[in-house]
């Protein structure tokens, strides 16, 4: 079965009971056993919901994946790994990592004595440097927000089986369409559901898809014990979003490329983020590991004052957090989406304060043109 027609026939799609195409919203907590200890499946809805059990086999069947897990976000779900560490264990993490997870690594788990090291993942060299006798596992995100940086996969995969080292990749940019890091050598694919998955700006989500019977079953464990898990109602919204992930991102991805061709364009605009040009450093490995380059682009202004005239400006632009709906989105990751990192840090990365995030949506590319044309004059 090839991806698209994964995301409507993969997984659980149906209701065997009635004939219902969609499956059904499972509004329930517990459930009727026929005697102590023997039920049909389900017990308690923290452990096992079927509306959630059906969303968690589409995006394991999406990922190529053994097994997958819903959570009430994308934070839910990354902690959920991180506890598969014990307290005196080590991170190598991406060093242009989305904001939440800096703030979980440098502010949360650090309590609980969960080491980490940022390092450059797009050179392999670093990452090798970066490794300690405690460390347990490679986190990558591929393409990174906001800078978009490309990791190979295959060269992490490479590493983490050397070292013995699980392999961790944020799918949330790359989508399942375009990219599927298990079948490169990951254990474990995460993805913040909110964005490019839900697709609407009307869910809030995180999703897991493993290849490991072993991994599965710790997971398991944790999502049960700690019960960061997703309901019934947002489990449906997700696998609805599913069903037209693929248009959605064709259609994204065409938008994107005009956009970018706008903004190589204009004089303003000193440097552009997006691994779909050749010029970007990661192109190449972008093209041997993906199948399409997204829908989001970067580009840097020179300065915060213009950045915020720009946000005041635009029309068709929603100046909001989060990324991957339908309709555009813009932000400034500075003051944004990653004011969580401190300021040297984020000139150390290149995350400036001119620096502008765009996410691409679906409405006609000639309005999205005009409008951030005008906002740039």
């Amino acid at each position: 079965m090839r991806t698209k027609t994964k995301m409507i026939h993969g997984g659980i799609t149906g209701d065997e009971n009635t004939g219902a195409v969609s499956v059904p919203i499972y509004q329930v907590s517990t459930y009727k056993q026929d005697s102590v200890g023997n039920h049909r499946g389900y017990e308690y809805s923290r452990t096992k919901n079927p509306t959630r059990h059906a969303l968690e086999t589409v995006i394991a069947d999406l990922e190529n994946g053994q097994s997958g897990f819903a959570f009430g976000s994308g934070m839910a779900a990354i902690t959920s790994v991180m506890m598969l560490f014990d307290s005196g264990d080590h991170v190598v993490m991406t060093d242009d990592v989305y904001g939440g997870t800096y703030r979980l690594m440098t502010s949360v788990l650090n309590r609980f004595n969960l080491d980490h090291t940022y390092a450059d993942t797009s050179v392999p060299e670093k990452v090798e440097a970066s490794i300690k006798e405690n460390t347990k596992a490679l986190y990558i995100e591929t393409p990174t927000n906001p800078l978009l940086k490309i990791t190979d996969i295959n060269k992490m995969a490479d590493i983490a089986k050397k070292h013995d080292l699980l392999l961790i990749v944020d799918n949330t940019f790359a989508t399942p369409y375009w990219q599927q890091p298990l079948d490169l050598g990951a254990d474990i694919v995460l993805h913040s559901a909110t964005k490019y998955i839900g697709g609407h700006s009307d869910v809030v989500a995180g999703l897991l898809a493993i290849n490991s019977d072993k991994l599965a079953e710790d997971i398991h464990f944790i999502q049960n014990s700690a019960g960061g898990v997703l309901g019934p109602q947002d489990s449906w919204l997700l696998m609805r979003g599913i069903k037209t992930l693929a248009i959605r991102m064709e259609a994204i991805e065409r938008n994107t490329k005009k956009l970018v061709e706008f903004l190589q364009q204009h004089e303003k605009v000193s440097s552009i983020y997006y691994p779909g040009l050749k010029s970007h450093m990661g192109h190449e490995t972008a093209k041997r590991q993906t199948t399409g380059f997204g829908g989001m682009i970067s580009f840097d202004v020179g300065s915060g004052v213009e950045a915020d005239k720009i946000l005041s400006r635009v029309q068709y632009y929603t100046l909001a957090e989060s990324l991957g709906a339908v309709e555009s989105l813009i932000s400034v990751p500075a003051k944004m989406t990653h004011a969580s990192i401190p300021a040297d840090r984020r000139a150390e990365l290149g995350i400036t304060d001119g620096l502008v995030r765009l996410s691409v949506g679906i409405e006609d590319v000639d309005d999205l043109i005009e409008d951030l044309a005008q906002a740039l004059k």
